[in-house]
């Protein structure tokens, strides 16, 4: 199986990406630093004060699929889901090529 990445991008309740973070760096920080499915993660801001974008690297799509069956991730969601504004963009990658 090839490896696979996940790119998503939140976008919150004007003013809440702060209280995002904190809720994001409570549960999933801790939760993916002790994932070896996990080869890379990046959790990013950009211009835009309401946008969280997640770049999320897996060993497989396995790998993938089994981080997001967590209880971490579970209770994230059930933390944040107030705070945005409706569903997350989520693309699924085949990595190519990665260093």
């Amino acid at each position: 199986m090839s490896q696979q990445a996940v790119f998503i991008r939140h976008r919150t309740k004007p003013g809440q990406r702060a209280a995002v973070q904190k809720v994001w760096q409570r549960n999933m920080q801790p939760a993916i630093a002790a994932n070896p499915g996990h080869i890379a993660y990046s959790y990013c801001f950009g211009a835009d004060p309401d946008v969280i974008c997640a770049f999320q690297q897996y060993r497989d799509a396995d790998a993938a699929h089994a981080f997001l069956q967590t209880p971490a991730y579970a209770a994230y969601l059930k933390e944040v889901e107030p705070l945005l504004l409706g569903e997350p963009e989520i693309d699924i990658l085949d990595i190519q090529w990665s260093k």
